[in-house]
């Protein structure tokens, strides 16, 4: 747990972990929270009351996680991450090159579903419905990897792995979008078995009383081992 108060929990969710079940699991996986779980109001029902899932984060990714208490303070929550009053903070490892210090990223993706599975994808020439912007931590020219602290302005399906991978930076450890050739020699060398992608920071004004909230979650120790085989330096 990362902040509790009497309208708001805030978690770091573990890699691996659903941020809710899905409808039809092919076997029982683990979610954020516990509890049933009603699609329809996004909420959770643990024995200490309603928990209501406020945005989500892909299975193999960590980090910052926000859920409400009641439905009024839910509904404020909601409107803030629409009305992208919400700034939301990233690290990731990419593999490749070549990128200035800041920028921004803009695409038109599209997200499409098939056999229960879904997949995004650029669609070029079509206006921008995607937007991030980077900062470079540090680049390594021996391993040809780069640490990015990313700042996600709008929260599309897999948007940071595709923006990323249609650049030739797939992230490491992505193993829809990325290299698996790439995967499988960093697993041997970092040994990074998952996506390096971690929801590092959350920051917006609180739905009750307006004020600042900050919310920031360490970069697990597998991430923070695999930077340092790859001689990466980095501090929360």
């Amino acid at each position: 747990m990362l902040h509790e108060d009497r309208q708001i929990l805030i978690v770091n969710k573990p890699a691996g972990v659903l941020s809710h079940p899905n409808p039809r699991p092919p076997k029982a996986q683990p979610a954020a929270f516990e509890g049933r779980y009603d699609a329809e109001s996004r909420c959770f029902h643990p024995p200490g009351g309603p928990l209501f899932l406020i945005h989500r984060l892909d299975q193999d990714t960590s980090g910052v996680l926000l859920a409400a208490k009641d439905a009024k303070t839910a509904a404020a929550c909601r409107d803030a991450f629409e009305q992208e009053r919400v700034r939301k903070k990233y690290l990731a490892l990419c593999c490749g090159g070549g990128l200035r210090p800041e920028g921004v990223w803009l695409d038109h993706l599209a997200t499409e579903h098939a056999r229960h599975q879904v997949r995004t994808v650029v669609r070029r020439g079509a206006r921008p419905n995607a937007e991030l912007r980077y900062r470079l931590l540090h680049y390594s020219a021996a391993r040809r990897l780069s640490l990015l602290e990313i700042g996600l302005v709008t929260g599309k399906t897999h948007q940071i792995r595709v923006q990323a991978a249609s650049r030739h930076l797939p992230l490491a450890g992505d193993d829809v979008y990325g290299s698996f050739d790439l995967n499988r020699t960093l697993k041997k060398t970092l040994g990074l078995r998952r996506l390096f992608l971690h929801a590092h920071q959350l920051m917006l004004k609180h739905p009750a009383s307006g004020q600042p909230l900050q919310i920031t979650a360490p970069l697990p120790d597998d991430l923070r081992a695999a930077l340092a085989a790859a001689d990466i330096p980095f501090h929360d």
